[in-house]
């Protein structure tokens, strides 16, 4: 498992990865762009329509006091909108793997398994669905765990192994589907659980880490391609379904 990870975060810096690598972080930055401005909107007219109607309830002489107490919360939105970023990674993650999961693999397989019968494309709309039913499970699990970050130390740990179990689960199963149905690859996830688990803990490391968690789309599906070509083992009955018919 250590040299897979090895040969994924050495191979994201190589040169047919760099054209992808900056499309990746491109398109990561748009949407994590977008996911602030709506939630720095939505803080603001909260905050605003707040004001509005405290002010109605309670007179013109808290105008002073509640003016006050706005700007603390547009402080407050600032500081949440930075926090929501930083909650938001992995799910935006998991959306940009979606797009950028053939192009990755099919440079994996290239390159470390060439005499292997290399994988099928998947189909945009399979990718996509995948990927978007990711990051929704992702926001769900993260909204549960949030009522944890005010208990010392929990949250983290919460929020890390969310992380690792989330992004492992998504990338084993997209590397698996290029070989496998849909059905037959969810089926291996769940024989190789603990196994993909651990893996999905060094994928959250990475996208822990601030600026380079934006690459966290090529690292965790070379990661993955790796691993599940190991798990599959030499299986030469191993063929890329055709899914033209799908």
């Amino acid at each position: 498992m250590i040299g897979a990870a090895v040969n994924a975060l050495t191979q994201i810096l190589s040169l047919p990865m760099r054209a992808i690598l900056w499309r990746v972080i491109g398109l990561a930055l748009v949407l994590i762009v977008v996911a602030a401005v709506g939630l720095q909107r939505l803080l603001s007219w909260l905050a605003g329509s707040g004001e509005v109607w405290a002010e109605t309830m309670l007179g013109p002489s808290f105008h002073t006091p509640l003016n006050i107490l706005a700007w603390i919360l547009s402080i407050a939105a600032g500081l949440g909108i930075v926090f929501g970023a930083v909650f938001l990674m992995p799910a935006i993650t998991s959306l940009v793997a979606g797009v950028f999961v053939d192009d990755v693999a099919e440079i994996v397989e290239h390159e470390h398994y060439p005499a292997d019968r290399p994988g099928a494309a998947l189909p945009i709309g399979l990718a996509m669905t995948e990927s978007i039913k990711a990051a929704l499970l992702t926001l769900l699990v993260y909204l549960i765990a949030l009522p944890f970050v005010f208990v010392a130390g929990a949250g983290v740990i919460a929020f890390f192994i969310a992380t690792a179990w989330l992004l492992g689960r998504e990338y084993f199963e997209l590397a698996a589907m290029r070989f496998r149905s849909p059905a037959e690859a969810k089926a291996m996830r769940r024989d190789n659980a603990s196994t993909i688990f651990m893996a999905g803990l060094i994928i959250a490391a990475f996208v822990a880490i601030p600026v380079v968690n934006l690459a966290t789309p090529l690292f965790g599906m070379a990661f993955m391609v790796h691993l599940h070509k190991r798990l599959s083992g030499p299986r030469p009955e191993l063929i890329a379904p055709d899914r033209r018919s799908r």
